[in-house]
């Protein structure tokens, strides 16, 4: 089975509190589940994560790697400016989508450039928690299957 990795930057840890006119009141548990739930729809493994930490993001990019074959990522205000984690991104073979839940377009002028959308094959913003859910759908029927690994 396939596994898809979501993660979520930082301060999304506090969805459906931080700002709700942009985020919306959906709680990051419940998104999730939400995705969780999607999966089994879909037949994938979904495992998600988050971290507030620039080192933590690239550490799980760099171990989706090794666990799994797509990943959905949120880098938060990351993604404006880490040139290190559009690198991490950048080496890690798998597929790989950006997502957003407001539309970066409408924000601030600084926010409408996006340093790691441009390390992956797409980017979905603007449609809330649904912007997660098309991601997670595009990947799963895209992404590649896990290798069997051989032994002697």
């Amino acid at each position: 089975m396939r596994t898809l990795w979501v993660i979520h930057g930082p301060n999304l840890n506090l969805l459906g509190e931080r700002e709700p006119e942009i985020y919306g009141r959906t709680t990051l548990a419940e998104l999730d589940e939400s995705l969780r739930v999607l999966g089994v729809d879909l037949g994938v493994a979904v495992v998600c994560m988050q971290a507030n930490g620039e080192g933590q993001l690239i550490d799980m990019i760099h171990e989706a790697r090794l666990r799994a074959q797509g990943i959905v990522i949120n880098p938060g205000g990351y993604t404006h400016t880490s040139v290190a984690i559009s690198d991490a991104l950048r080496a890690v073979p798998i597929p790989t989508i950006e997502v957003h839940l407001s539309n970066l377009f409408t924000r601030e002028d600084y926010r409408r450039t996006s340093l790691t959308g441009a390390a992956c094959v797409g980017v979905v913003m603007g449609l809330g928690v649904e912007s997660y859910h098309l991601a997670l759908r595009h990947l799963a029927k895209c992404a590649p299957p896990p290798k069997v690994s051989q032994t002697c």
